[in-house]
């Protein structure tokens, strides 16, 4: 999934330990998350959004965006 993390966290001149801290995660998570190698739980992207002040699919998006499938009757 792609974010916006990094971007907003460097904007506030946070390191990746400062955002961990808020957070309640290891600096490796914030990495993580900023690398995409890791999607955050549901509760903790709601912790990012709120933390940076922006809705949620402002701050991650799908790489692939796929409409529900129609099955033929």
């Amino acid at each position: 999934m792609k974010n916006l993390i990094r971007e907003r966290r460097e904007a506030r001149q946070w390191s990746q330990g400062q955002l961990a801290e808020q957070l309640g995660v290891s600096r490796q998570t914030v990495n993580a998350i900023e690398t995409e190698k890791y999607d955050p739980s549901l509760p903790l992207a709601f912790l990012l959004a709120r933390l940076f002040g922006e809705p949620i699919e402002v701050l991650f998006t799908p790489e692939k965006v796929s409409g529900p499938t129609r099955r033929n009757r």
